[in-house]
Parts: structure tokens; sequence; C-alpha cells
């Protein structure tokens, strides 16, 4: 009988670790999501940001007038 009870002690304390271990994994994988979801909203946001920016320059490109063309430069002939 002098067993049981140094048994269940020890399955107590056995338990209470694991338990304490569980609870630190769950609160990891907690944080991990967070900051996943996190980034998820802040890519999202990035990318609306830069689609809106790229429609505004073609629009604006769209109506400003051609560049005026050139004027050739001249040759210069080579020197022997």
């Amino acid at each position: 009988m002098s067993q049981t009870p140094r048994h269940s002690a020890a399955r107590r304390n056995a338990e209470a670790l694991l338990s304490k271990a569980q609870k630190r994994e769950a609160n990891f994988k907690q944080e991990q999501e967070r900051e996943s979801e996190a980034v998820a909203l802040k890519t999202a946001r990035l990318r609306e940001l830069r689609l809106a920016k790229e429609a505004e320059d073609e629009k604006l490109k769209a109506a400003a007038p051609p560049p005026a063309p050139r004027a050739p430069k001249p040759r210069r002939s080579k020197q022997t």
C-alpha cells in the first residue's frame, strides 16, 4: 500500500508537467497564428496601395501629352 500514494504523486507531477508543456505549445501556436494573420493583412494592404498607385500612374501617363521627338545628334566623324 505504501507504493500507491507514491505512484499517484508521481502521476500528478507528470500530468502537471505535461499540462504546462501543452499550454506553452498552445500559446506558441496561437502567437504564430496571430503573427501570420498580421503579415497577411499587411501584405494585402501594401498590395492594394501598389495597385492603386500603378492605376494612377497609368491614368497620368495616358493623359500626358507624348514627349516631343528629339533632334538626332550629329554624328562625329572618326579622326584618324
